[in-house]
């Protein structure tokens, strides 16, 4: 497919927060964002829900392959709502990120979509970057990069993703491209909403604390706080990137805790982590665009505006959708890889060079060895 100017690129992502599929429409020529367009988003139901969270961490095997269905499933039925678009960026869903083994696994095979929907996918975008020693995560900052461009930002601004892992992008708009080298510093910063989730889902069989309810009513933990700090990736420079969880301690150093004393302290292990994350930025940032589930939550907000040196806000004060911002960039993404240019680059990943990652998959190409009755079904749904 030749990219010669703007095209109508839809993405999308599921995240670390397994709470559903976000879908976007960008009119991009794969440097500069056009127009932003259609949205939409479907959740995942409890019982899908829980065979994603029994494959995570897995690499292979029973459970991988059910994820991958209740995946391909959920993204041909949202995505079979939208129409006229030129080509599909699908992230798939993040099971196990080992990035110093040398591996990630996202599941979800692009092959069978672009069958199912009649459109072009690019898909995998992470694997060539780990290949060639990079981290594969975070994959957003080029589009950042060209957002901070988009809102007229003149001085180095930095965007911080509040999803399951918290990621954060220190970009300087007057870079001439995102793969300059100094343009762009990113890299997960810690635990995002993964480890709170969790403890609501194990303690009071809640998806989410709600606006921070529960943490509003506690104190933190500050000895936690502290131990947690001094858990050995915060003494890593970047780039750096994590598993969901990679944090799993957390439950057992919250297990004591009253509910609104644990809820508190995790949710003050995010701004906190955040907080050292700064210290590897270039400069100062004039603010911090906040996007991701997080956002959400006010007390989480609260404690990012109380820990932080510069202006925390969310992205929609700069008219951006902080719940598809991740979606976004998978569909300006899939335009770059379809004009040959890169995705990632050693300030955002580590990679040795500037490298662009992702699979092209054509509808009637040659899909993935599949159950014929899981494609028909995946055809029938789209």
């Amino acid at each position: 497919m030749e990219i010669k100017g703007p095209v109508r690129a839809l993405g999308t992502m599921s995240g670390t927060s397994l709470d559903g599929v976000d879908a976007a429409v960008v009119v991009t020529d794969g440097d500069e964002i056009h127009a932003f367009a259609e949205t939409s988003y479907r959740p995942y139901s409890a019982e899908e829900r829980e065979v994603l969270r029994a494959a995570l961490g897995q690499w292979h095997g029973e459970a991988v392959e059910a994820a991958a269905t209740v995946v391909e499933t959920a993204h041909a039925e949202l995505l079979a709502e939208f129409s006229e678009i030129d080509v599909i960026g699908f992230h798939g869903q993040t099971l196990a990120h080992a990035p110093d083994q040398a591996r990630t696994l996202q599941v979800g095979d692009g092959q069978v979509l672009a069958d199912a929907l009649g459109v072009p996918v690019v898909w995998d975008f992470r694997t060539a970057d780990v290949r060639l020693g990079g981290q594969g995560a975070p994959l957003a900052p080029f589009y950042h990069w060209a957002l901070a461009r988009l809102i007229g930002a003149r001085h180095p601004i930095a965007f911080l993703n509040i999803g399951g892992v918290a990621n954060l992008t220190w970009t300087d708009p007057k870079a001439p491209s995102p793969e300059t080298p100094g343009a762009l510093v990113a890299f997960d910063t810690g635990p995002g909403n993964a480890p709170l989730d969790d403890f609501m889902r194990a303690r009071l069989g809640l998806v989410r604390d709600v606006d921070g309810r529960l943490a509003a009513k506690g104190q933190i933990v500050e000895d936690v706080l502290a131990e947690f700090l001094e858990h050995p990736y915060f003494f890593k420079v970047p780039p750096k990137s994590l598993d969901r969880n990679a944090f799993a301690g957390l439950a057992r150093a919250v297990a004591e805790l009253p509910d609104a004393e644990a809820a508190a302290t995790l949710t003050a292990i995010v701004a906190a982590s955040v907080a050292r994350g700064m210290e590897h930025c270039p400069a100062p940032p004039a603010h911090v665009l906040v996007s991701g589930g997080g956002r959400r939550n006010p007390v989480m907000m609260q404690m990012l505006v109380a820990t932080l040196d510069c202006a925390v806000v969310q992205v929609e004060e700069y008219g951006l959708d902080g719940d598809m911002l991740e979606a976004q960039a998978f569909a300006h993404l899939a335009v770059r890889v379809l004009r040959g240019k890169p995705t990632t680059a050693p300030g955002t990943t580590g990679v040795a060079a500037p490298v662009g990652g992702g699979r092209h998959s054509r509808p009637g190409g040659s899909p993935r060895t599949t159950d014929p009755l899981s494609l028909s079904a995946l055809k029938s749904r789209a």
